[in-house]
């Protein structure tokens, strides 16, 4: 029924810093601001925004959106998870925020707030150019969780999402879950930590030449890059992971893998296996100290943004 990632809400203490960052060296640009807020787009995508920022006092993941079809899927789905005892944040509505729709929203079972809408407005977007180092769409979304195997069977049971694969670890047991909704290989991914949080927030570049573009200008900039260049097994896509200025992790990506729905069959990976973390041998090895930097500051969960 969910038909794709729509946007990430995120709340910073320094607004002014932080999207200076996304719309300077990240390369999204402010399609709408009020006092307090900023929803920023990538310049090739239909969504209003892929990111909204809000100022406040505690950091923090303010929301995660998803797409579906119709109306009609908005008004079953929030009857299904009202039925499965999920709290629901506010029944369907009208939506006020850039590109309108019809939407609702609801807790996840670490008290993430999740949208879903239809019916948003397309935004007047255009096709990225060779050479052009910007991203193209949000690719995909990858949580922390305390229960991970708890938030997988909620994404599953109440939202449809289907797994593609499995890390492991000989000695950590499995350590993240890729989920999709369509046809890409993951549109959200969960990954074992301490606390709920989030892990990292990726974006899909025009292709190989414009990903090493975009990765070169944030190194030239001066931006921590915590783990990167390099190809992934899972998902065979390319990764260079950033820190925004309140610690965040951001990836650029390109070439995410295409799922065949009826052939596809999950693996499970062993990433101490060097290949599995990155097939090309260019990145900074994967270590504690790497993995510890996207645990991120734990998400206190259950909180409603004010609206904007």
């Amino acid at each position: 029924m969910i038909t794709h990632l729509r946007h990430v809400d995120l709340a910073v203490p320094d607004l002014a810093r932080q999207r200076d960052f996304y719309t300077g060296a990240w390369g999204l640009k402010t399609e709408h601001a009020d006092t307090g807020v900023a929803f920023l787009a990538a310049e090739g995508s239909p969504e209003h925004y892929v990111v909204r920022l809000r100022e406040a006092a505690e950091k923090r993941i303010d929301l995660i959106a998803f797409g579906v079809a119709t109306v009609s899927d908005v008004d079953t789905l929030a009857a299904r998870l009202a039925a499965g005892g999920v709290t629901l944040v506010h029944e369907p509505r009208t939506l006020h925020t850039p590109g309108g729709g019809y939407g609702f929203r609801f807790f996840d079972n670490e008290g993430r707030t999740i949208e879903i809408s239809a019916e948003v407005a397309v935004r007047a977007h255009r096709r990225i150019e060779a050479g052009e180092a910007v991203p193209v769409r949000l690719s995909h979304v990858v949580i922390n969780s305390a229960n991970p195997e708890a938030t997988r069977a909620f994404y599953e049971k109440h939202l449809g999402f289907r797994l593609s694969d499995i890390l492991m670890h000989p000695r950590m047991g499995e350590m993240m879950w890729f989920l999709r909704v369509n046809s890409w290989h993951h549109s959200m991914a969960i990954a074992r930590c301490p606390h709920p949080s989030l892990h990292h927030v990726s974006f899909e570049m025009r292709g190989l030449d414009e990903y090493m573009r975009g990765t070169g200008r944030l190194l030239r900039a001066g931006v921590e890059k915590l783990w990167g260049p390099g190809r992934h097994l899972a998902g065979n896509n390319t990764f260079s992971y950033f820190l925004d200025p309140h610690g965040n992790t951001v990836e650029y990506t390109t070439e995410l893998e295409l799922v065949d729905e009826d052939t596809w069959h999950p693996h499970l990976y062993d990433f101490s296996d060097p290949e599995v973390s990155d097939q090309w041998g260019t990145a900074n090895a994967m270590n504690e100290f790497v993995a510890r930097k996207s645990f991120n500051d734990p998400d206190k969960g259950l909180f409603v943004a004010p609206p904007v």
